[in-house]
């Protein structure tokens, strides 16, 4: 019960955290739908970093099946740095999105809640579809989004794996055991690479319609 009640007052404490910081930027003239495209420009910008960042970590992965036993001690801590790297770059992407969603809900409830304001039924249902339009735009972003996001954890184990593995077995074996992985973590790299420059790509289109119906 205490976890509970806990948990309800962080999330009241951080609802209220973020009411206060949007209402805060509206008095300075930067409205939600401001924070939005740059809180998605940010997004994208976070998917590009890790985009790179899992490639360098496979290129080093990669370069260990080449190597004698005599130089993995060296390598080993290359390749945790590399993984913790990785971890951080994800765990970078995911607070991102999780940023455009709490803008992008804010933002669409005080909408919703402004065309009750319109004395013009003609501007009002005009709002509305803008509104629709752009709440389904959204919808499609937070997809290609969030299955990018999904498809992180799986690298991230796959390199935590190796990782652990080299760490107790700096011999041959060890290396057997990533040459053997190997082509099972590019093919989940190529397609964590594949699916966020979808969600880069979508990011973008969504700016440039957001920014045409501003």
């Amino acid at each position: 019960m205490r976890a509970l009640i806990l948990a309800l007052l962080v999330g009241f404490f951080m609802t209220g955290c973020q009411s206060a910081y949007y209402a805060a930027m509206e008095k300075v003239g930067i409205h939600k739908r401001d924070i939005l495209a740059d809180r998605v420009q940010e997004a994208g910008d976070a998917q590009q970093q890790a985009q790179q960042q899992f490639k360098d970590a496979l290129s080093h992965f990669r370069a260990v099946v080449h190597l004698d036993d005599s130089e993995l001690e060296a390598r080993y801590d290359e390749l945790s740095a590399q993984y913790d790297a990785s971890k951080a770059a994800a765990d970078n992407v995911s607070r991102r999105i999780d940023a455009v969603q709490d803008v992008a809900e804010a933002l669409f409830d005080e909408w919703q809640g402004e065309l009750d304001q319109y004395s013009s039924a003609k501007l009002r249902a005009a709002s509305a579809k803008t509104l629709a339009d752009t709440k389904a735009r959204y919808k499609k972003l937070l997809a290609a989004m969030r299955k990018a996001e999904a498809k992180m954890p799986p690298v991230l184990a796959k390199f935590h794996d190796q990782v652990l593995f080299l760490k107790h077995n700096l011999n041959a074996q060890a290396i057997g055991a990533l040459k053997g992985e190997l082509g099972n973590i590019e093919k989940q790299v190529n397609g964590l690479v594949e699916e966020m420059q979808k969600s880069i790509d979508e990011s973008q289109r969504f700016i440039q319609q957001l920014n045409n119906n501003g």
